[in-house]
Protein backbone atom coordinates (compact mmCIF):
# COMPACT_ATOMS: atom_id res chain seq x y z
CA UNK A 1 0.00 0.00 0.00
CA UNK A 2 2.75 2.41 0.96
CA UNK A 3 4.59 1.54 -2.27
CA UNK A 4 1.48 2.36 -4.33
CA UNK A 5 1.18 5.79 -2.67
CA UNK A 6 4.88 6.45 -3.34
CA UNK A 7 4.47 5.39 -6.97
CA UNK A 8 1.44 7.67 -7.46
CA UNK A 9 3.42 10.54 -5.90
CA UNK A 10 6.22 10.03 -8.42
CA UNK A 11 3.70 9.83 -11.28
CA UNK A 12 2.05 13.12 -10.42
CA UNK A 13 5.32 14.93 -9.66
CA UNK A 14 6.99 13.99 -12.95
CA UNK A 15 3.79 14.51 -14.94
CA UNK A 16 3.56 18.04 -13.56
CA UNK A 17 7.22 18.90 -14.25
CA UNK A 18 7.21 17.57 -17.80
CA UNK A 19 3.72 19.01 -18.32
CA UNK A 20 5.15 22.46 -17.61
CA UNK A 21 7.83 21.90 -20.26
CA UNK A 22 5.19 20.75 -22.76
CA UNK A 23 3.04 23.79 -22.00
CA UNK A 24 5.86 26.27 -22.58
CA UNK A 25 6.98 24.45 -25.75
CA UNK A 26 3.34 24.19 -26.98
CA UNK A 27 3.39 20.39 -27.19
CA UNK A 28 0.51 18.03 -26.27
CA UNK A 29 0.31 17.28 -22.54
CA UNK A 30 -0.34 13.61 -23.30
CA UNK A 31 3.14 13.45 -24.83
CA UNK A 32 4.60 14.85 -21.60
CA UNK A 33 2.74 12.27 -19.50
CA UNK A 34 4.00 9.37 -21.65
CA UNK A 35 7.58 10.62 -21.37
CA UNK A 36 7.17 11.09 -17.59
CA UNK A 37 6.04 7.47 -17.28
CA UNK A 38 8.95 6.22 -19.35
CA UNK A 39 11.43 8.22 -17.23
CA UNK A 40 10.31 6.80 -13.88
CA UNK A 41 9.24 3.35 -15.11
CA UNK A 42 11.14 0.06 -15.20
CA UNK A 43 12.65 0.86 -18.62
CA UNK A 44 13.82 4.30 -17.47
CA UNK A 45 15.19 5.20 -14.05
CA UNK A 46 13.35 2.26 -12.49
CA UNK A 47 11.87 4.26 -9.60
CA UNK A 48 8.49 2.64 -10.24
CA UNK A 49 8.95 -1.05 -10.91
CA UNK A 50 5.96 -2.75 -9.26
CA UNK A 51 3.82 -4.29 -12.02
CA UNK A 52 0.89 -4.35 -9.59
CA UNK A 53 1.15 -0.59 -9.04
CA UNK A 54 1.39 0.07 -12.77
CA UNK A 55 -1.64 -2.16 -13.43
CA UNK A 56 -3.82 -0.55 -10.74
CA UNK A 57 -2.89 2.98 -11.78
CA UNK A 58 -3.50 2.18 -15.44
CA UNK A 59 -6.90 0.52 -14.90
CA UNK A 60 -8.19 3.33 -12.66
CA UNK A 61 -7.09 5.94 -15.17
CA UNK A 62 -8.63 3.97 -18.04
CA UNK A 63 -11.99 3.62 -16.28
CA UNK A 64 -12.16 7.35 -15.55
CA UNK A 65 -11.06 8.33 -19.04
CA UNK A 66 -13.74 6.19 -20.69
CA UNK A 67 -16.35 7.47 -18.22
CA UNK A 68 -15.54 11.05 -19.19
CA UNK A 69 -15.46 10.22 -22.91
CA UNK A 70 -18.95 8.78 -22.47
CA UNK A 71 -20.13 11.91 -20.65
CA UNK A 72 -19.02 14.03 -23.59
CA UNK A 73 -20.75 11.93 -26.27
CA UNK A 74 -23.90 13.83 -27.25
CA UNK A 75 -26.39 11.30 -28.61
CA UNK A 76 -28.70 14.08 -29.81
CA UNK A 77 -25.93 15.50 -32.00
CA UNK A 78 -25.35 12.09 -33.52
CA UNK A 79 -29.05 11.77 -34.34
CA UNK A 80 -29.03 15.25 -35.90
CA UNK A 81 -25.78 14.67 -37.80
CA UNK A 82 -26.16 15.67 -41.41
CA UNK A 83 -25.57 13.33 -44.30
CA UNK A 84 -22.21 14.97 -45.03
CA UNK A 85 -20.89 13.96 -41.60
CA UNK A 86 -22.46 10.51 -41.79
CA UNK A 87 -20.96 9.78 -45.22
CA UNK A 88 -17.59 11.28 -44.25
CA UNK A 89 -17.40 9.22 -41.05
CA UNK A 90 -18.65 6.08 -42.80
CA UNK A 91 -16.12 6.43 -45.61
CA UNK A 92 -13.28 7.18 -43.22
CA UNK A 93 -14.00 4.32 -40.81
CA UNK A 94 -14.88 1.60 -43.33
CA UNK A 95 -12.19 2.67 -45.80
CA UNK A 96 -9.59 3.05 -43.06
CA UNK A 97 -10.28 -0.39 -41.57
CA UNK A 98 -10.30 -2.10 -44.97
CA UNK A 99 -7.03 -0.46 -46.01
CA UNK A 100 -5.62 -1.17 -42.55
CA UNK A 101 -6.30 -4.88 -42.67
CA UNK A 102 -4.82 -5.13 -46.16
CA UNK A 103 -1.75 -3.08 -45.24
CA UNK A 104 -0.90 -4.59 -41.86
CA UNK A 105 -1.61 -8.16 -42.98
CA UNK A 106 0.46 -7.41 -46.09
CA UNK A 107 3.50 -6.47 -44.01
CA UNK A 108 3.24 -9.74 -42.10
CA UNK A 109 1.28 -8.93 -38.93
CA UNK A 110 -0.98 -11.68 -37.58
CA UNK A 111 -4.65 -11.78 -38.48
CA UNK A 112 -5.83 -14.94 -36.71
CA UNK A 113 -4.79 -17.98 -34.75
CA UNK A 114 -5.20 -16.23 -31.42
CA UNK A 115 -3.20 -13.14 -32.49
CA UNK A 116 -4.92 -10.12 -34.01
CA UNK A 117 -2.19 -7.48 -34.36
CA UNK A 118 -3.44 -6.35 -37.79
CA UNK A 119 -7.05 -6.03 -36.55
CA UNK A 120 -6.15 -3.95 -33.50
CA UNK A 121 -3.84 -1.70 -35.50
CA UNK A 122 -6.40 -1.07 -38.24
CA UNK A 123 -8.98 -0.09 -35.59
CA UNK A 124 -6.44 2.04 -33.68
CA UNK A 125 -5.39 3.84 -36.86
CA UNK A 126 -9.03 4.54 -37.77
CA UNK A 127 -9.54 6.66 -34.62
CA UNK A 128 -8.40 10.27 -34.20
CA UNK A 129 -7.45 12.19 -31.07
CA UNK A 130 -10.33 14.17 -29.58
CA UNK A 131 -8.00 15.80 -27.03
CA UNK A 132 -5.54 17.14 -29.61
CA UNK A 133 -8.13 18.14 -32.22
CA UNK A 134 -10.48 20.00 -29.88
CA UNK A 135 -7.59 21.81 -28.20
CA UNK A 136 -6.06 23.06 -31.46
CA UNK A 137 -9.40 23.93 -33.11
CA UNK A 138 -10.46 25.82 -29.98
CA UNK A 139 -7.24 27.82 -29.96
CA UNK A 140 -7.70 28.60 -33.69
CA UNK A 141 -11.41 29.44 -33.16
CA UNK A 142 -12.40 26.89 -35.79
CA UNK A 143 -14.76 24.69 -33.79
CA UNK A 144 -17.80 26.43 -35.30
CA UNK A 145 -16.54 26.51 -38.89
CA UNK A 146 -17.80 24.00 -41.47
CA UNK A 147 -14.54 21.94 -41.46
CA UNK A 148 -14.57 22.11 -37.66
CA UNK A 149 -18.14 20.81 -37.39
CA UNK A 150 -17.39 18.01 -39.87
CA UNK A 151 -14.29 17.06 -37.87
CA UNK A 152 -16.17 16.97 -34.56
CA UNK A 153 -19.02 14.98 -36.11
CA UNK A 154 -16.60 12.37 -37.42
CA UNK A 155 -14.94 12.18 -33.98
CA UNK A 156 -18.27 11.42 -32.30
CA UNK A 157 -19.04 8.64 -34.77
CA UNK A 158 -15.52 7.26 -34.31
CA UNK A 159 -16.29 6.94 -30.59
CA UNK A 160 -19.44 4.95 -31.42
CA UNK A 161 -17.36 2.68 -33.68
CA UNK A 162 -14.85 2.13 -30.85
CA UNK A 163 -17.70 1.21 -28.50
CA UNK A 164 -18.91 -1.43 -30.97
CA UNK A 165 -15.39 -2.83 -31.31
CA UNK A 166 -14.96 -3.03 -27.54
CA UNK A 167 -18.25 -4.95 -27.41
CA UNK A 168 -16.93 -7.75 -29.65
CA UNK A 169 -13.25 -7.50 -28.63
CA UNK A 170 -13.39 -10.14 -25.85
CA UNK A 171 -14.72 -12.66 -28.39
CA UNK A 172 -12.21 -12.09 -31.21
CA UNK A 173 -10.60 -15.48 -30.69
CA UNK A 174 -13.96 -17.21 -31.18
CA UNK A 175 -15.61 -14.83 -33.60
CA UNK A 176 -18.76 -16.60 -34.72
CA UNK A 177 -22.07 -14.96 -35.59
CA UNK A 178 -23.67 -16.29 -32.41
CA UNK A 179 -20.79 -15.00 -30.28
CA UNK A 180 -20.96 -11.56 -31.88
CA UNK A 181 -24.73 -11.41 -31.40
CA UNK A 182 -24.37 -12.53 -27.79
CA UNK A 183 -21.75 -9.82 -27.09
CA UNK A 184 -23.84 -7.13 -28.77
CA UNK A 185 -26.91 -8.42 -26.90
CA UNK A 186 -25.13 -8.07 -23.56
CA UNK A 187 -24.06 -4.55 -24.46
CA UNK A 188 -27.62 -3.72 -25.57
CA UNK A 189 -29.06 -4.99 -22.27
CA UNK A 190 -26.52 -3.01 -20.26
CA UNK A 191 -27.04 0.15 -22.34
CA UNK A 192 -30.85 -0.14 -22.12
CA UNK A 193 -30.77 -0.68 -18.36
CA UNK A 194 -28.32 2.18 -17.83
CA UNK A 195 -30.38 4.56 -19.98
CA UNK A 196 -33.62 3.65 -18.20
CA UNK A 197 -32.10 4.18 -14.75
CA UNK A 198 -30.49 7.46 -15.82
CA UNK A 199 -33.79 8.58 -17.36
CA UNK A 200 -36.24 7.69 -14.59
CA UNK A 201 -34.30 7.10 -11.36
CA UNK A 202 -31.11 9.16 -11.26
CA UNK A 203 -32.74 12.57 -12.02
CA UNK A 204 -34.93 12.28 -8.91
CA UNK A 205 -31.99 11.27 -6.72
CA UNK A 206 -29.75 14.01 -8.08
CA UNK A 207 -32.53 16.58 -7.70
CA UNK A 208 -32.68 15.76 -3.97
CA UNK A 209 -28.92 16.21 -3.52
CA UNK A 210 -28.43 19.08 -6.01
CA UNK A 211 -27.28 21.43 -3.22
CA UNK A 212 -24.69 18.98 -1.91
CA UNK A 213 -21.77 19.04 -4.41
CA UNK A 214 -19.90 16.26 -2.62
CA UNK A 215 -22.91 13.93 -3.02
CA UNK A 216 -23.23 14.83 -6.71
CA UNK A 217 -19.61 13.81 -7.21
CA UNK A 218 -19.96 10.68 -5.10
CA UNK A 219 -23.16 9.70 -6.91
CA UNK A 220 -21.50 10.02 -10.31
CA UNK A 221 -18.55 7.90 -9.20
CA UNK A 222 -20.85 5.31 -7.65
CA UNK A 223 -22.78 5.06 -10.92
CA UNK A 224 -19.55 4.73 -12.91
CA UNK A 225 -18.19 1.86 -10.81
CA UNK A 226 -21.60 0.15 -10.48
CA UNK A 227 -22.07 -0.07 -14.26
CA UNK A 228 -18.38 -0.98 -14.72
CA UNK A 229 -18.68 -3.88 -12.27
CA UNK A 230 -21.97 -4.99 -13.84
CA UNK A 231 -20.24 -5.08 -17.23
CA UNK A 232 -17.50 -7.27 -15.73
CA UNK A 233 -20.15 -9.69 -14.45
CA UNK A 234 -21.67 -9.82 -17.97
CA UNK A 235 -18.29 -10.96 -19.38
CA UNK A 236 -17.68 -7.57 -20.96
CA UNK A 237 -15.12 -5.31 -19.29
CA UNK A 238 -15.04 -2.64 -16.61
CA UNK A 239 -13.75 -0.18 -19.20
CA UNK A 240 -16.75 -0.88 -21.43
CA UNK A 241 -19.07 -0.41 -18.46
CA UNK A 242 -17.47 2.92 -17.56
CA UNK A 243 -18.04 4.14 -21.12
CA UNK A 244 -21.71 3.09 -21.02
CA UNK A 245 -22.10 4.78 -17.62
CA UNK A 246 -20.81 8.03 -19.06
CA UNK A 247 -23.00 7.84 -22.19
CA UNK A 248 -26.10 7.18 -20.09
CA UNK A 249 -25.39 10.16 -17.83
CA UNK A 250 -24.77 12.42 -20.83
CA UNK A 251 -28.50 12.31 -21.62
CA UNK A 252 -29.95 13.31 -18.27
CA UNK A 253 -30.59 16.84 -16.94
CA UNK A 254 -27.66 16.99 -14.51
CA UNK A 255 -25.03 15.94 -17.07
CA UNK A 256 -23.31 19.34 -17.16
CA UNK A 257 -23.22 19.52 -13.37
CA UNK A 258 -21.79 16.01 -13.12
CA UNK A 259 -19.19 16.75 -15.79
CA UNK A 260 -18.12 19.90 -13.95
CA UNK A 261 -17.81 18.02 -10.65
CA UNK A 262 -15.90 15.06 -12.10
CA UNK A 263 -13.54 17.09 -14.32
CA UNK A 264 -10.86 17.49 -11.66
CA UNK A 265 -10.84 13.78 -10.88
CA UNK A 266 -10.87 13.03 -14.59
CA UNK A 267 -7.73 15.05 -15.19
CA UNK A 268 -6.03 13.36 -12.25
CA UNK A 269 -6.79 9.80 -13.33
CA UNK A 270 -6.27 10.42 -17.04
CA UNK A 271 -2.84 11.73 -16.14
CA UNK A 272 -2.20 8.55 -14.18
CA UNK A 273 -3.33 6.40 -17.13
CA UNK A 274 -0.95 7.98 -19.61
CA UNK A 275 1.93 8.00 -17.12
CA UNK A 276 1.30 4.30 -16.44
CA UNK A 277 1.15 3.67 -20.18
CA UNK A 278 4.51 5.40 -20.55
CA UNK A 279 5.97 3.04 -17.94
CA UNK A 280 5.21 0.06 -20.17
CA UNK A 281 7.12 1.46 -23.16
CA UNK A 282 10.63 -0.02 -23.39
CA UNK A 283 13.59 1.54 -25.18
CA UNK A 284 12.66 0.79 -28.78
CA UNK A 285 14.66 -1.41 -31.06
CA UNK A 286 15.04 -0.73 -34.76
CA UNK A 287 12.18 -3.09 -35.60
CA UNK A 288 9.77 -1.27 -33.25
CA UNK A 289 10.83 2.13 -34.60
CA UNK A 290 10.39 0.89 -38.16
CA UNK A 291 6.91 -0.45 -37.45
CA UNK A 292 5.98 2.77 -35.62
CA UNK A 293 7.00 4.87 -38.62
CA UNK A 294 4.99 2.60 -40.95
CA UNK A 295 1.95 2.93 -38.66
CA UNK A 296 2.32 6.72 -38.61
CA UNK A 297 2.75 6.97 -42.38
CA UNK A 298 -0.20 4.67 -43.02
CA UNK A 299 -2.41 6.69 -40.64
CA UNK A 300 -1.69 9.98 -42.41
CA UNK A 301 -2.06 8.61 -45.95
CA UNK A 302 -5.18 6.55 -45.21
CA UNK A 303 -6.82 9.45 -43.36
CA UNK A 304 -6.23 11.82 -46.27
CA UNK A 305 -7.62 9.29 -48.76
CA UNK A 306 -10.61 8.05 -46.76
CA UNK A 307 -11.71 11.46 -45.41
CA UNK A 308 -11.00 13.67 -48.42
CA UNK A 309 -12.65 11.34 -50.96
CA UNK A 310 -16.22 11.17 -49.54
CA UNK A 311 -16.24 14.89 -48.77
CA UNK A 312 -15.01 15.76 -52.26
CA UNK A 313 -17.57 13.43 -53.87
CA UNK A 314 -20.29 15.22 -51.86
CA UNK A 315 -19.21 18.51 -53.48
CA UNK A 316 -17.75 20.15 -50.36
CA UNK A 317 -14.93 21.72 -52.37
CA UNK A 318 -11.20 21.11 -52.09
CA UNK A 319 -10.64 23.24 -48.99
CA UNK A 320 -13.53 21.89 -46.90
CA UNK A 321 -12.53 18.35 -47.92
CA UNK A 322 -8.84 18.78 -47.12
CA UNK A 323 -9.11 20.51 -43.74
CA UNK A 324 -11.02 17.72 -41.92
CA UNK A 325 -8.59 15.18 -43.40
CA UNK A 326 -5.66 17.16 -41.97
CA UNK A 327 -7.43 17.66 -38.64
CA UNK A 328 -8.06 13.93 -38.24
CA UNK A 329 -4.56 12.74 -39.25
CA UNK A 330 -3.34 11.30 -35.95
CA UNK A 331 -3.96 8.33 -33.64
CA UNK A 332 -6.43 8.71 -30.80
CA UNK A 333 -5.84 8.36 -27.09
CA UNK A 334 -8.81 5.98 -27.43
CA UNK A 335 -6.59 3.94 -29.77
CA UNK A 336 -4.19 3.41 -26.89
CA UNK A 337 -7.16 2.17 -24.85
CA UNK A 338 -8.01 -0.32 -27.62
CA UNK A 339 -4.39 -1.47 -27.76
CA UNK A 340 -4.29 -1.91 -23.97
CA UNK A 341 -7.41 -4.09 -24.05
CA UNK A 342 -5.65 -6.19 -26.70
CA UNK A 343 -2.60 -6.58 -24.47
CA UNK A 344 -4.80 -7.55 -21.50
CA UNK A 345 -6.57 -10.18 -23.64
CA UNK A 346 -3.22 -11.46 -25.02
CA UNK A 347 -4.45 -10.67 -28.54
CA UNK A 348 -1.44 -8.66 -29.70
CA UNK A 349 2.31 -8.77 -29.23
CA UNK A 350 3.95 -6.26 -26.84
CA UNK A 351 6.18 -5.07 -29.71
CA UNK A 352 3.09 -4.11 -31.72
CA UNK A 353 1.65 -2.20 -28.76
CA UNK A 354 4.96 -0.37 -28.23
CA UNK A 355 5.10 0.57 -31.91
CA UNK A 356 1.54 1.93 -31.73
CA UNK A 357 2.47 4.03 -28.69
CA UNK A 358 5.51 5.48 -30.50
CA UNK A 359 3.38 6.19 -33.57
CA UNK A 360 0.92 8.02 -31.31
CA UNK A 361 3.73 10.20 -29.94
CA UNK A 362 5.11 10.98 -33.43
CA UNK A 363 1.71 11.89 -34.83
CA UNK A 364 0.72 13.91 -31.74
CA UNK A 365 3.65 16.24 -32.40
CA UNK A 366 3.35 16.32 -36.20
CA UNK A 367 -0.43 16.74 -36.31
CA UNK A 368 -0.36 19.58 -33.78
CA UNK A 369 2.15 21.35 -36.03
CA UNK A 370 0.15 20.56 -39.20
CA UNK A 371 -3.21 21.62 -37.73
CA UNK A 372 -1.80 24.94 -36.56
CA UNK A 373 -0.73 25.59 -40.17
CA UNK A 374 -3.59 23.80 -41.92
CA UNK A 375 -4.71 26.88 -43.88
CA UNK A 376 -1.26 27.37 -45.41
CA UNK A 377 -0.98 23.64 -46.17
CA UNK A 378 -4.42 23.63 -47.79
CA UNK A 379 -3.63 26.65 -49.98
CA UNK A 380 -0.40 25.00 -51.06
CA UNK A 381 -2.16 21.70 -51.89
CA UNK A 382 -5.14 23.09 -53.84
CA UNK A 383 -3.00 24.15 -56.83
CA UNK A 384 -1.45 20.70 -57.45
CA UNK A 385 -4.83 19.00 -56.92
CA UNK A 386 -6.38 21.21 -59.60
CA UNK A 387 -3.49 20.49 -61.94
CA UNK A 388 -4.07 16.74 -61.70
CA UNK A 389 -7.69 17.24 -62.71
CA UNK A 390 -9.66 17.66 -59.47
CA UNK A 391 -12.28 20.39 -59.81
CA UNK A 392 -13.10 22.89 -57.09
CA UNK A 393 -16.41 24.69 -56.63
CA UNK A 394 -15.05 27.70 -58.55
CA UNK A 395 -15.18 25.62 -61.73
CA UNK A 396 -17.93 26.63 -64.17
CA UNK A 397 -21.32 25.80 -62.71
CA UNK A 398 -23.83 26.96 -65.29
CA UNK A 399 -25.50 29.63 -63.17
CA UNK A 400 -26.36 33.11 -64.34
CA UNK A 401 -23.91 35.25 -66.25
CA UNK A 402 -20.84 33.04 -66.22
CA UNK A 403 -18.36 33.47 -68.98
CA UNK A 404 -14.84 33.80 -67.71
CA UNK A 405 -12.63 31.22 -66.01
CA UNK A 406 -14.30 30.14 -62.80
CA UNK A 407 -17.72 30.62 -64.33
CA UNK A 408 -19.03 33.36 -62.05
CA UNK A 409 -19.02 36.64 -63.91
CA UNK A 410 -17.36 39.73 -62.47
CA UNK A 411 -18.27 41.14 -59.08
CA UNK A 412 -21.19 43.56 -58.94
CA UNK A 413 -21.53 47.06 -57.47
CA UNK A 414 -21.42 45.93 -53.82
CA UNK A 415 -19.06 43.13 -52.76
CA UNK A 416 -19.13 41.29 -49.43
CA UNK A 417 -15.72 39.71 -48.80
CA UNK A 418 -16.12 36.72 -46.52
CA UNK A 419 -19.44 35.44 -45.23
CA UNK A 420 -20.16 34.77 -41.59
CA UNK A 421 -22.93 35.71 -39.15
CA UNK A 422 -22.71 39.48 -39.62
CA UNK A 423 -22.95 39.10 -43.40
CA UNK A 424 -25.82 36.63 -43.00
CA UNK A 425 -27.68 39.15 -40.83
CA UNK A 426 -26.93 41.94 -43.32
CA UNK A 427 -28.40 40.02 -46.27
CA UNK A 428 -31.50 39.16 -44.22
CA UNK A 429 -31.94 42.85 -43.34
CA UNK A 430 -31.53 43.91 -46.98
CA UNK A 431 -34.02 41.24 -48.07
CA UNK A 432 -36.52 42.56 -45.49
CA UNK A 433 -36.13 46.26 -46.26
CA UNK A 434 -34.78 46.69 -49.82
CA UNK A 435 -34.89 43.35 -51.66
CA UNK A 436 -34.07 44.97 -55.01
CA UNK A 437 -30.60 45.76 -53.64
CA UNK A 438 -29.75 42.04 -53.56
CA UNK A 439 -29.36 42.12 -57.36
CA UNK A 440 -26.40 44.51 -56.95
CA UNK A 441 -24.50 42.38 -54.42
CA UNK A 442 -21.75 39.80 -54.88
CA UNK A 443 -20.56 37.52 -52.06
CA UNK A 444 -17.06 35.98 -52.15
CA UNK A 445 -16.43 33.08 -49.76
CA UNK A 446 -15.10 29.50 -49.68
CA UNK A 447 -17.75 27.87 -47.47
CA UNK A 448 -19.46 25.30 -49.76
CA UNK A 449 -22.71 25.43 -47.77
CA UNK A 450 -22.86 29.22 -48.07
CA UNK A 451 -22.02 28.95 -51.76
CA UNK A 452 -24.80 26.47 -52.53
CA UNK A 453 -27.39 28.21 -50.34
CA UNK A 454 -26.77 31.65 -51.86
CA UNK A 455 -26.88 30.20 -55.38
CA UNK A 456 -30.20 28.51 -54.62
CA UNK A 457 -31.58 31.86 -53.48
CA UNK A 458 -30.55 33.51 -56.73
CA UNK A 459 -27.73 35.65 -55.31
CA UNK A 460 -24.46 36.25 -57.12
CA UNK A 461 -21.74 34.36 -55.29
CA UNK A 462 -18.12 33.62 -56.17
CA UNK A 463 -16.38 30.66 -54.58
CA UNK A 464 -12.89 31.69 -53.53
CA UNK A 465 -10.42 32.50 -50.77
CA UNK A 466 -10.57 36.24 -50.01
CA UNK A 467 -7.00 36.18 -48.69
CA UNK A 468 -5.79 35.19 -52.18
CA UNK A 469 -4.77 38.06 -54.46
CA UNK A 470 -5.74 36.02 -57.52
CA UNK A 471 -9.27 35.50 -56.22
CA UNK A 472 -9.90 39.23 -55.79
CA UNK A 473 -8.25 40.12 -59.07
CA UNK A 474 -10.14 37.58 -61.19
CA UNK A 475 -13.41 38.36 -59.41
CA UNK A 476 -13.21 41.94 -60.68
CA UNK A 477 -13.21 43.62 -57.25
CA UNK A 478 -11.31 46.51 -58.84
CA UNK A 479 -14.50 47.68 -60.59
CA UNK A 480 -16.89 47.57 -57.62
CA UNK A 481 -18.19 50.68 -55.85
CA UNK A 482 -18.50 49.37 -52.28
CA UNK A 483 -16.55 46.56 -50.60
CA UNK A 484 -17.65 45.26 -47.20
CA UNK A 485 -15.39 43.32 -44.83
CA UNK A 486 -17.68 42.00 -42.09
CA UNK A 487 -15.57 39.12 -40.75
CA UNK A 488 -13.49 40.05 -37.67
CA UNK A 489 -9.76 39.34 -37.58
CA UNK A 490 -10.27 36.52 -35.06
CA UNK A 491 -12.13 34.48 -37.70
CA UNK A 492 -10.16 35.38 -40.83
CA UNK A 493 -7.76 32.76 -42.18
CA UNK A 494 -4.46 33.88 -43.68
CA UNK A 495 -5.38 37.56 -43.61
CA UNK A 496 -6.55 40.46 -41.45
CA UNK A 497 -8.88 43.38 -42.08
CA UNK A 498 -5.90 45.72 -42.36
CA UNK A 499 -4.14 43.55 -44.97
CA UNK A 500 -7.36 43.13 -46.95
CA UNK A 501 -8.09 46.86 -46.88
CA UNK A 502 -4.58 47.67 -48.16
CA UNK A 503 -4.84 45.08 -50.92
CA UNK A 504 -8.35 46.08 -51.98
CA UNK A 505 -7.37 49.76 -51.96
CA UNK A 506 -4.50 48.92 -54.32
CA UNK A 507 -6.87 47.10 -56.66
CA UNK A 508 -9.59 49.73 -56.39
CA UNK A 509 -8.47 53.28 -55.44
CA UNK A 510 -11.98 54.77 -55.61
CA UNK A 511 -14.23 52.20 -53.90
CA UNK A 512 -15.87 52.78 -50.53
CA UNK A 513 -14.35 50.17 -48.21
CA UNK A 514 -16.16 49.22 -44.99
CA UNK A 515 -14.00 47.22 -42.56
CA UNK A 516 -14.54 45.64 -39.13
CA UNK A 517 -12.42 46.28 -36.04
CA UNK A 518 -11.99 43.82 -33.17
CA UNK A 519 -10.13 46.31 -30.99
CA UNK A 520 -10.55 50.06 -30.61
CA UNK A 521 -6.86 50.45 -31.40
CA UNK A 522 -7.51 48.83 -34.81
CA UNK A 523 -9.77 51.64 -35.98
CA UNK A 524 -7.07 54.20 -36.78
CA UNK A 525 -4.88 51.53 -38.40
CA UNK A 526 -7.74 50.55 -40.71
CA UNK A 527 -8.37 54.15 -41.68
CA UNK A 528 -4.65 54.58 -42.35
CA UNK A 529 -4.76 51.47 -44.54
CA UNK A 530 -7.47 53.03 -46.71
CA UNK A 531 -10.82 52.14 -45.14
CA UNK A 532 -13.70 54.55 -45.78
CA UNK A 533 -15.63 53.48 -42.68
CA UNK A 534 -14.89 51.10 -39.80
CA UNK A 535 -17.58 49.29 -37.83
CA UNK A 536 -16.93 48.39 -34.20
CA UNK A 537 -19.40 45.68 -33.27
CA UNK A 538 -18.97 46.18 -29.54
CA UNK A 539 -20.55 49.64 -29.88
CA UNK A 540 -23.73 48.34 -31.51
CA UNK A 541 -23.84 45.48 -28.98
CA UNK A 542 -23.49 47.95 -26.13
CA UNK A 543 -26.30 50.12 -27.53
CA UNK A 544 -28.60 47.10 -27.80
CA UNK A 545 -27.83 46.01 -24.23
CA UNK A 546 -28.45 49.54 -22.96
CA UNK A 547 -31.91 49.60 -24.59
CA UNK A 548 -32.63 46.26 -22.89
CA UNK A 549 -31.73 47.77 -19.49
CA UNK A 550 -33.94 50.79 -20.21
CA UNK A 551 -36.85 48.53 -21.23
CA UNK A 552 -36.42 46.43 -18.09
CA UNK A 553 -36.40 49.48 -15.85
CA UNK A 554 -39.56 50.79 -17.54
CA UNK A 555 -41.30 47.43 -17.19
CA UNK A 556 -41.35 46.95 -20.96
CA UNK A 557 -38.97 44.00 -21.32
CA UNK A 558 -41.78 41.65 -22.40
CA UNK A 559 -42.76 44.11 -25.15
CA UNK A 560 -39.16 44.39 -26.31
CA UNK A 561 -38.84 40.61 -26.40
CA UNK A 562 -42.04 40.32 -28.41
CA UNK A 563 -40.69 42.88 -30.87
CA UNK A 564 -37.43 40.93 -31.20
CA UNK A 565 -39.31 37.64 -31.67
CA UNK A 566 -41.31 39.22 -34.48
CA UNK A 567 -38.15 40.49 -36.18
CA UNK A 568 -36.47 37.09 -35.87
CA UNK A 569 -39.52 35.37 -37.33
CA UNK A 570 -39.34 37.58 -40.45
CA UNK A 571 -35.73 36.73 -41.24
CA UNK A 572 -34.35 34.11 -43.63
CA UNK A 573 -30.70 33.93 -42.66
CA UNK A 574 -28.18 31.74 -44.45
CA UNK A 575 -26.33 31.00 -41.22
CA UNK A 576 -28.62 30.34 -38.21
Amino acid sequence: MHELIRDITLCILFAWMLGLLAHFSRQPLILAYLIAGFCIGPFGAGWVHSQESISVISELGLIFMLFMIGLEIDLKKIVRAGKVILFAAGGQLLGGCLLGVLFFAGIGLSLGGGRFDAVYLCVACALSSTVIIVKVLYEKRELDTLPGRITLGVLVLQDIFAILFLAVQPSLADLEASVILLSIGRVAVLVAAALLVSRYVLPRLFHQIARRPELILLGALAWCFLVAETAERLSLSREMGALIAGVSLSTFPYALDVTAKVTTLRDFFITLFFVALGMTIPVPGLSVIGLALMIAAFTVVSRLVTTFTPLYLMKQGLRASLLPALNLAQISEFSLVVIQTGIAANHIAPETANAASFAFVVLAVLSTFAMSRSDEITRWAIGPLKRIGLRDLDHGNGHGEEGHEGGHGEARRIVILGFFRAASALLAEIERQTPVLLEQITVIDFNPNVYQTLLSRGLHVIYGDISSADTLLHAGVGKSEMIILSVPDSLLKGASNEKLVRHVRTLNPTAMIVATADLLSDVEELYAAGASYVTVTRLSDAHELFTVIEAAQAGLLADKRAELDQRLGERREVLP
